[in-house]
């Protein structure tokens, strides 16, 4: 079964949403505008959250200090690199941290998958990363690490994303409604994800995927 990550979370809201449906991981953002958040609000954030949700951090170019200071504070549990972060910086914040680490990478050709990081994970997105948008999934190649597929995954084609051969699934527009968390997109997309071939209706009565709900 994938793995689904629900990112972008800011509110005490959306910690809720996601305690009831219970996805692997959420990212808390420490970088951009849209959806940023402050150390003291991530650790109120991961308060309220259930332990059985993993944490992930996302970063661009951060100093390695902060993201040593959220890992050794139990604010964040995964760290995600975002920006155009070196092998030599991987080295310096491994010796910081021991925590998983992922790296995105966004997909503009096929030579975008050709990278040699030393981390756990990849990220495969757009080539502009962080619009929401897809980029061309049948570029997709296997590489040598686990790999979670992000860019514009929502309702209207999460069937297709669950048929790539990746690890987990990254949604954060895809379960917004005027830039805020959604409760009941939440709902549809986990679901839809722990239940591969399968969807439910609201009474959760299960139907054939190609049924129209």
């Amino acid at each position: 079964m994938k793995k689904i990550k629900i990112c972008g979370l800011k509110r005490s809201e959306d910690v809720d949403y996601v305690n009831t449906y219970q996805p692997d991981y959420v990212g808390f953002v420490f970088a951009g505008k849209k959806r940023k958040i402050t150390y003291d609000q991530a650790k109120e954030l991961k308060k309220g959250l259930l332990s059985s949700i993993q944490v992930v951090g996302v970063f661009v170019n951060e100093d390695i200090s902060f993201v040593e200071k959220l890992v050794k504070n139990d604010v964040i549990d995964l760290v995600q690199l975002h920006g155009q972060e070196t092998n030599e910086y991987i080295k310096i914040l491994k010796q910081k941290i021991d925590v998983p680490i992922i790296k995105a990478i966004q997909i503009k050709n096929d030579d975008s998958f050709n990278v040699d990081y030393d981390v756990d994970y990849y990220l495969f997105d757009h080539g502009s990363g962080g619009t929401g948008e897809s980029f061309d999934w049948s570029m997709l190649k296997e590489v040598n690490k686990p790999v979670f597929l992000a860019g514009g995954i929502n309702l209207s084609n999460i069937d297709e994303a669950l048929k790539m051969n990746v690890y987990g699934l990254d949604v954060s527009s895809g379960v917004e409604t005027d830039g805020f968390k959604d409760r009941e997109k939440i709902k549809k997309i986990v679901r839809r994800v722990r239940n591969e071939g399968e969807i439910w209706n609201t009474w959760g009565t299960v139907y054939p995927r190609d049924f129209n709900a």
